[in-house]
């Protein structure tokens, strides 16, 4: 409709205006509710030109436009704003056409060019916690969306499963795990603990320890014992040491705070830890077997996770291949200059010239860092999927330096596909006050598995306090508990725009009222449940719509344009919350209107046409953000 409008002012405008117009001057909006209209043209651009006041302009043009078109079937103008009733033959007849396309609002498929969205790239000492949920739910909804888009999607991940991390958890599990009475050390097999939690737990043991051994390094040092402990380590603590003389409390902590990294870097587990590392990368036959045992462990621990969530990955990269590639690129790029050495040995970049700083590529022990392995994770990808156009990185907004400074440097080893790369950038997940942060390290993060465990318990609780539930078999009904509990859950993390940050609340999640997910199902539920009623549907004709209709034909007509800035945007709430907005239209028309009470059958079949369609895009919104909707609910 406005790109009809569009193309008749752009033809006509040297009769209409005395001069070609450009088309960003011609610029639509919502009509105001108090106004009668279903699409305002901005008259102010065009005063100027035809030299008349704002509604002597606006009544030249609306006349023109309602002679060629024949949609608009009035017009009224209102200051500088011209405001077109159209015909409610256009709208059945948008009504008649989304009614025979299965897949309304959705581009060919792979019509557009390749992009890859990564997304989780989870670490491998540790389960998913919350806020992988926030970034597995984001990704794989971008990734629907682009298609919806046209556009061919691989979806992927990159497993960090090598450096300091994994280490940490591999000799914690050495040291700390308690032999059986078999001889064992605990295992998923034996202990029945699910693989990620499992190695967690030792993650967990490793700080516990390793802070253990530095306080009471700090207690030797405060006693001046000093043997065996680096010279600069030594000074660094007696400076630090002497600094704290009337120093009030804040200061006095946080210089107690470096204390305490100076110790930590000095426990013999930190420098055991650090050892593992230089060994795992020079292929120690032992601590590879052991590297490769528990990182079994954790994906079999993943794929249960990720089952639950409901997503998937075309491919899987691991730090631990691509990190040999990135080290490769730093060598070359040594060559060529892109790269320096310092004197200790270590790699780095210079983009101060850029406003940055210099970045390190490579430890002076020869051992890579994340960018060396981003670096050849990309490289690697590229050369995997020759037609990759660009690669959508979900990962949160703390790491806006490190993906700025990637792409820059991707550029400057002479990559053109660099500039394709984006960062989508999210804000994080946040808990309600008193219940704390998230921290792996010290064993209170919010575990994935269990919030989604909760979370469908309450929508069971919930479901079984409302019934509608008989004749449902126990499998159905544990299907709908599922559907409900993880619908509220996905929908209550996309809702929100990626950018901002999010308070998580699990309880508001599920509820039935207002912008959440178990309210739009039950709005689906509901007009499944009035269509089998009606059993059969007949043909549409034409019939005089009532405003309410109006404005859902409005709503549902968006739907393409809708699916499309998604895309552009990257943003799953502009789909979410279009889905809300319908949903609410839809419960005002049900409420207004009579539908299988309705005498005029002809007036009857159209609701149910229009309810049908509300039903399906509703269907084919909530897909898109991952969220599947009842039949019965």
């Amino acid at each position: 409709m406005e790109n009809q409008i569009k193309q008749i002012l752009l033809e006509n405008s040297e009769a209409l205006f005395g001069i070609q117009i450009e088309e960003k001057l011609i610029q639509f909006q919502n009509t105001r509710k108090d106004v009668e209209g279903d699409l305002t043209l901005v008259i102010f651009p065009f005063v100027k030109m035809l030299k008349v006041s704002p509604i002597d302009a606006g009544e030249k043009i609306g006349s023109f436009l309602q002679e060629k078109l024949s949609f608009i079937d009035k017009f009224n103008v209102v200051s500088g704003f011209l405001n077109f009733i159209i015909a409610d033959s256009h709208w059945l007849n948008e009504l008649k056409n989304m009614d025979e396309n299965p897949k309304f609002g959705y581009s060919t498929e792979n019509s557009k060019p390749t992009l890859m969205v990564e997304y989780s790239s989870p670490n491998t000492n540790k389960p998913l916690h919350l806020g992988h949920l926030r970034n597995n739910f984001l990704g794989y909804s971008v990734a629907e969306i682009l298609k919806a888009n046209g556009h061919k999607v691989v979806k992927t991940q990159i497993v960090n499963d090598r450096g300091i991390h994994i280490c940490k958890s591999m000799l914690a599990w050495e040291r700390f795990s308690p032999v059986n009475e078999n001889g064992e050390r605990e295992t998923p097999g034996n202990t029945g603990m699910q693989g990620d939690k499992l190695v967690g737990k030792y993650y967990v043991e490793f700080d516990k320890q390793f802070n253990i051994e530095a306080n009471e390094i700090i207690q030797q040092w405060e006693n001046g014992e000093f043997n065996g402990f680096p010279e600069d380590s030594i000074v660094e603590f007696n400076r630090l040491q002497d600094s704290k003389v009337e120093k009030d409390e804040k200061a006095t902590k946080g210089i107690d705070a470096k204390i305490k990294d100076l110790a930590k870097n000095q426990t013999s587990l930190l420098l055991d830890a650090k050892e593992m590392l230089i060994k795992w990368e020079a292929r120690d036959p032992e601590v590879y077997l052991l590297w490769t045992t528990m990182n079994n462990w954790v994906y079999q621990g993943f794929d249960v996770t990720y089952k639950a969530m409901g997503v998937d990955f075309d491919k899987l990269y691991y730090e631990s291949e691509t990190f040999i590639i990135g080290k490769e690129l730093v060598e070359k790029g040594l060559k060529d200059g892109t790269f320096f050495r310092k004197e200790d040995g270590s790699v780095w970049i210079d983009l101060t010239d850029e406003g940055l700083d210099e970045k390190l590529v490579l430890r002076s022990d020869g051992t890579a860092v994340y960018m060396t392995q981003d670096l050849g994770t990309a490289f690697d990808r590229f050369n995997d999927y020759p037609d990759l156009d660009g690669i959508i990185y979900t990962v949160g907004n703390e790491q806006d330096y490190h993906f700025k400074v990637l792409f820059l440097i991707l550029k400057k080893l002479g990559f053109s596909w660099a500039q394709n790369c984006s960062h989508l950038s999210y804000g994080m997940v946040e808990l309600p006050k008193g219940m704390g942060r998230m921290k792996s390290r010290e064993g209170t993060v919010v575990d994935a598995d269990d919030l989604m465990e909760d979370i469908v318990d309450s929508a069971k609780e919930m479901t079984q306090e409302r019934g509608h539930i008989e004749g449902m078999s126990e499998e159905d009904k544990n299907e709908l508990y599922r559907t409900i509990g993880m619908g509220g859950l996905k929908y209550y993390l996309l809702k929100v725009d990626p950018k901002k940050k999010i308070v998580f609340n699990p309880n508001e999640s599920i509820e039935l009222n207002g912008n959440t997910g178990p309210f739009i199902q039950y709005t689906h539920a509901r007009i499944k449940s009035l269509l089998r009623k009606a059993e059969n549907v007949g043909e549409l004709k034409d019939v005089s719509l009532h405003h309410e209709e109006k404005e859902i034909l409005k709503h549902l007509s968006m739907f393409p344009n809708l699916i499309e800035e998604a895309g552009k945007n990257h943003s799953p709430a502009l789909i979410a919350n279009y889905s809300y907005e319908l949903v609410k239209l839809y419960n005002h028309f049900y409420q207004a209107v009579t539908i299988l009470k309705e005498e005029n059958e002809e007036l009857k079949n159209m609701r149910l046409v229009l309810s049908r369609n509300v039903a399906k895009t509703i269907a084919q919104g909530m897909r898109l953000v991952g969220v599947n909707v009842p039949e019965k609910m």
